[in-house]
Parts: C-alpha cells; structure tokens; sequence
C-alpha cells in the first residue's frame, strides 16, 4: 500500500468521486420490504461529506450492481451528478461517465467493498477500500478507511481529498468561526 504522501498526491487529482453503494454508502445490509422495495440506512456524515465535496465543485457518483429507489431519493437529496444502477458491467459504465464527465481516469476515485470493485479501482487516480471490504479488495486499493462502509468511511474519503487539495479549512469556516 502507497506511503501517504503517495496518498495524498494521488487525492490532490481528483476531480470526481465515485462509489459503489451497498457496503460503501450503507452497511450492506439488504431489507426487503413490501413487494419489490427495500430499504437501505445511509448515515448523514457520509451525506454532509458529500455535500462538502460538491461545495468544493468536485463531482460524484454511483456505480451500482443493484437498483433502488432509495439510491435515487438519497442520491437526488446530496446533489450527487451521476447515478448508475443495474450495472451488471461496471468498467462499461465507468468509461461513459469518464467521457461524460470530461475526467481523465487519474481525475478519479472509486471507493468499492467488493471484488466486483477491483477492475474500477485498478483504473483509478485514487482507489480506496471501506474497513471491512473483502481481502482481495483491501488489496487492491491505494488505501483503506479506518471506518467500516455505511458508518462514515465516504465522510473520511471526502476529507481526504479534500485536505489534500488544500479545501477543508475553507469549507470548515462556515461552522468553526
């Protein structure tokens, strides 16, 4: 794994974040409920910190194998700009909105929990895996949060490339002064 000034430098490029959500923006857990819905739990310092990188001007996104309409609805409430689910081939959906966004695959970050995330984060600038991603996973990223996917691991990936592109204390003095 790269040292964190390799770390650092590599955030300092990114100019769009993307995400796989079940085990990334939500603790993978699954409910089923009624006919064909579910219902996922997304916690608020991984939404504020999205919101922080969208103040920033940074774009983000969800690449996803699954469909919900609690993706859309929480996507749409933190201004997230690209939302793909039922992505059965992630890398064909990663190369459209890499041309779609006008960013070059160092311009980007992928944060997965999966193996089913490696080919996205082998093509990234930056690559993070969640605390409890899979071992094949971890192995795979520049870096691992120290917090476990669904319990504030975007908000820590957030705050990196955000100190890292010399943005945070900026953004903090709305709340600190």
């Amino acid at each position: 794994m790269p040292e964190l000034v390799e770390i650092e430098r590599r955030a300092a490029s990114v100019k769009l974040l993307l995400l796989d959500c079940d085990g990334v923006l939500t603790d993978g857990r699954i409910t089923l409920i009624g006919e064909g819905d579910e219902q996922k739990s997304f916690h608020t310092r991984d939404g504020h910190g999205l919101v922080l990188l969208h103040r920033a001007g940074l774009r983000s996104g969800i690449i996803s194998g699954r469909t919900s309409g609690a993706v859309v609805r929480r996507a749409r409430d933190l201004g997230i700009t690209y939302v793909r689910q039922g992505a059965l081939n992630k890398v064909e959906v990663f190369e459209e909105l890499m041309a779609g966004a006008g960013v070059d695959e160092s311009e980007a970050a992928f944060v997965g929990d999966d193996v089913t995330d490696i080919p996205l984060m082998r093509r990234c600038g930056l690559s993070v895996a969640v605390a409890d991603a899979v071992a094949e996973t971890r192995a795979a990223a520049h870096c691992v949060t120290n917090l476990p996917g669904g319990f504030g691991a975007v908000r820590e990936v957030c705050e990196l490339i955000l100190k890292a592109q010399g943005r945070w204390a900026e953004l903090m003095k709305r709340y600190t002064q």
